[in-house]
């Protein structure tokens, strides 16, 4: 019996999202997430980042031609 009013509502609620598109302020949302802007990047971010991976792919890389030469 309950089934049709939660779909009712959930049909409401969709057809709200669909058609009614409320101003988001991006700037806010961002701040709110804790995500920084475009232009607070820095090269450091990516470097550091990268250099994390690169020593994780030649740790595995050392490591497979350690397997390898066991062969």
């Amino acid at each position: 019996m309950g089934r049709g009013r939660a779909k009712a509502k959930q049909t409401r609620v969709a057809r709200e999202l669909k058609y009614h598109s409320p101003s988001i302020d991006i700037d806010r949302l961002r701040a709110d997430l804790g995500g920084a802007a475009d232009d607070d990047l820095d090269g450091e971010v990516d470097a550091t980042v990268s250099s994390g991976w690169t020593e994780l792919y030649e740790q595995e890389e050392d490591d497979d031609e350690a397997r390898a030469s066991s062969y």
